[in-house]
């Protein structure tokens, strides 16, 4: 089963930013034990774009699209044989990131 596994940082409360070489680590764990399809870090909120093309005119919006002092910092996507497998790998993710995080199934 696939997990969308989310990297939640805090503007009031980051983790730590020294964070690379273990986080490195980790995914090299991931990828040798065959449980990563892909993983990337995100750019700041201030480099967001909303868009929304649901009316008769497109329309574009600087920023996230929602407010708040926690945001999304990265994504990790899994594939592991079960949920406990991915909650085991989600609680070693934050302890390495130094951050929340939150896993979710696609379906």
């Amino acid at each position: 089963m696939q997990y969308l596994v989310s990297v939640i940082d805090d503007e009031s409360s980051p983790g730590s930013t020294d964070r690379r070489p273990a986080i490195s680590a980790f995914n090299e764990r991931l990828i040798a034990e065959g449980y990563w399809v892909f993983a990337g870090g995100l750019a700041g909120t201030d480099a967001a774009t909303v868009i929304d093309n649901r009316g008769e005119q497109t329309v574009f919006s600087d920023g996230p699209f929602v407010e708040s002092k926690e945001y999304l910092a990265g994504v990790w996507v899994w594939e592991v044989p079960d949920l406990d497998v991915a909650l085991k790998l989600a609680a070693e993710a934050s302890k390495v990131c130094d951050r929340k995080i939150e896993v979710r199934p696609f379906q």
